[in-house]
């Protein structure tokens, strides 16, 4: 199975996924290339990118090992979702990321993880996680601190399609702690990313 991992900056993702005793597909880290906002189709392009090839990283590893663990989930929309949501992005580059997304989901290079493990914990508690970890620099933690509330409403959009697919916590026994599930024959299905994104609040006008 593929266990996506998720959270706002300081959740702990990190550290969970690096307890495992199983592969990781490491979260993505910025570059310094990547497009700026005046072009919506190259950075739809670009993230579409970023995100098939951490998905196929993804199914790599489960052929080999069983399982991978994805630290932070492959299915990344949900990142300019959240900013337009909270009226720091456009709806319009949402739209644009959701149609690469979804070509991508009919080629079968990009899908939903089979589980979704999300953590979300109060402010003051991913305020003090940040100031004791002196490994992170999270320079847009403020930001990010913003889209904890958006990156429930994603996952609760997902849970209210399969139940059984989204964890509210890390379990303290990691991977133990899941149930066991076989790959879920809809993860790459176009029509269950369709189900999600109509599934969501509306956004905020730019």
């Amino acid at each position: 199975m593929i266990v996506a991992v998720e959270g706002p900056s300081a959740a702990g993702k990190t550290t969970w996924c690096r307890r495992q005793a199983a592969p990781i597909v490491p979260e993505y880290v910025a570059t310094g290339q990547e497009p700026g906002p005046g072009d919506l189709l190259a950075r739809a392009a670009y993230w579409g990118d970023v995100n098939s090839r951490r998905w196929q990283a993804a199914l790599d590893l489960e052929r080999l090992h069983g399982t991978a663990v994805c630290d932070s989930d492959p299915l990344k929309l949900h990142y300019a979702w959240s900013l337009a949501r909270i009226g720091r992005g456009a709806p319009a580059e949402v739209a644009a990321e959701a149609r690469v997304a979804r070509k991508a989901f009919e080629r079968g290079a990009l899908g939903l993880a089979d589980l979704v493990l999300v953590r979300i914990p109060a402010p003051a508690d991913l305020e003090q996680q940040k100031s004791t970890d002196a490994t992170r620099r999270r320079r847009a933690f403020d930001l990010h601190r913003l889209l904890a509330e958006p990156l429930r409403e994603w996952y609760q959009a997902v849970e209210r399609l399969d139940p059984a697919r989204v964890v509210w916590e890390f379990p303290d026994d990691g991977l133990a702690g899941l149930p066991a599930v076989d790959p879920r024959s809809d993860r790459s299905d176009p029509a269950l990313l369709d189900a999600l994104l109509a599934g969501l609040p509306p956004l905020l006008a730019r």
